[in-house]
């Protein structure tokens, strides 16, 4: 019964946004109220949902900060030689702007985090994106699949990390077999940038942009502002780097990291109080509206987990596969892990169902760590879900509707994972016959 609410509860939830019947955060918000009411859950549904809230809180204000954090170093023109360079190498060739996109989002997101990710990447290339009529929804496709191949596989990823730490296993054990398939996505990914590309440049043509003289594309999209600091861009690419360095190392929280190094950058920068107060007000919009969604999604986790409609799933899952198909555990887990990882956060998959996977594969006589690597292979699916912090904020930064992301990307976020699957199969990752 609860297993059938769940499933209900996603479904009603999905179909109301994906045809704009309610907003994200209005849907986020009262479908799971109304389902916990159905479930007869009505009593303890505050606190069901003030444990959620408590839960993403973390996550809001880690958005909160790096929002903040490098809304400052954009202005402050950090980026401008980098994007400089990128712009003259692609000029307005949609197909080659498609796959210099794939080779920033890749490069950028081997720090593991979204949300640098898709700042930076948003940050170079949107602007030629708008500047040649090319559809944001390509540069929002390929930084997300470089993102769940590069921080979704690597063990100081998110969900490689809790797939490892749930199962106790050996990070270079789990990662060294994992690499031919992590490379062979990188290609994919450039691959379908290049077919994005191609197909955006039928449609709109290969614009020729001037290149120099007054009306040159470059400068008009790097435009000077009086907020540009040229003369502060090794301090600022120092503290970027120092920010960047203590969040792969786990000194601290990392939303403790961006709000520290979004004071130093405040006050190095702008040391005035009144353009202190206009860069803040400058991107609380954009930080308002992330943060909003995630204490949405947040109610809505809380709700799915505290009246264990994610337990009934998971449960119900695993007693649906047929003895005969223990060899194939490792296939089942990579293939499920797509509408699991959809539907649930990291934390609720990797460290609520993952382990009762691991335990019913070791019936089979299947090691736990290709449990883990099959686990991972599903994040092109889980970051199009509602319920990542930095899927908001790359759905806010390209100006679409959540639902309109997701009709974009699915198709492209399911190949993904079915070719990494047959990738990690074929190089011996997977292994259907022990």
């Amino acid at each position: 019964m609860l297993a059938l609410l769940g499933l209900a509860m996603v479904v009603v939830f999905t179909f109301l946004i994906m045809t704009k019947r309610l907003s994200p955060i209005v849907a986020l918000t009262i479908v799971p109220i109304v389902f916990a009411v159905i479930g007869g859950f009505g009593g303890t549904t505050g606190k069901m949902m003030l444990d959620g809230l408590k839960m993403v809180a973390p996550s809001a204000a880690l958005l909160l900060f790096a929002i903040l954090f490098f809304g400052l170093m954009i202005d402050s023109g950090l980026f401008d030689p980098l994007i400089r360079k990128i712009l003259k190498r692609v000029n307005g060739d949609p197909m080659k702007i498609a796959v210099g996109t794939a080779l920033l989002s890749l490069t950028v997101a081997l720090d593991g985090d979204g949300t640098t990710t898709y700042m930076i990447t948003c940050a170079a290339m949107l602007p030629l994106y708008k500047r040649i009529g090319m559809n944001p929804m390509i540069l929002a496709t390929i930084s997300m699949l470089s993102l769940s191949i590069m921080s979704g596989m690597t063990p100081w990823g998110g969900p490689a990390t809790r797939a490892i730490a749930a199962l106790g296993l050996d990070a270079g054990a789990y990662f060294v077999p994992l690499l031919p398939t992590m490379i062979g996505g990188a290609a994919w990914v450039v691959f379908t940038a290049f077919l994005l590309g191609r197909a955006e440049r039928k449609r709109i043509g290969n614009v020729q942009l001037q290149s120099g003289g007054s009306d040159c594309y470059i400068k008009a999209i790097l435009e000077d502002t009086p907020h540009k600091r040229p003369k502060l861009a090794y301090v600022n690419l120092m503290l970027v780097t120092a920010v960047m360095v203590a969040l792969v190392m786990g000194i601290m929280h990392s939303a403790i990291l961006f709000l520290i190094g979004f004071v130093l950058a405040l006050m190095i920068n702008y040391p005035q109080l009144d353009i202190q107060k206009e860069r803040i007000l400058a991107h609380s919009g954009n930080a308002m509206t992330v943060v909003l969604l995630v204490f949405a999604a947040g109610i809505f986790a809380g709700i799915f987990s505290g009246t264990k409609m994610v337990d009934a799933l998971a449960q119900t899952l695993v007693d649906w596969i047929p003895p005969s198909w223990g060899h194939l555990f490792p296939l089942v887990v990579a293939i499920t892990s797509m509408p699991l990882t959809f539907v649930l956060s990291n934390d609720a998959y990797y460290f609520g169902v993952v382990p009762i996977l691991a335990n019913a594969a070791a019936a089979y006589g299947i090691d736990p760590v290709e449990i883990a690597r099959a686990s991972i292979l599903g994040q092109p699916v889980h970051l199009m879900s509602p319920l990542v912090a930095s899927t908001l904020l790359l759905v806010g930064m390209v100006d679409r509707d959540l639902g309109d992301f997701q009709r974009a990307t699915f198709k492209w976020a399911v190949l993904t994972s079915l070719v990494v699957t047959a990738l990690a199969l074929l190089t011996g990752a997977l292994t259907l016959f022990s």
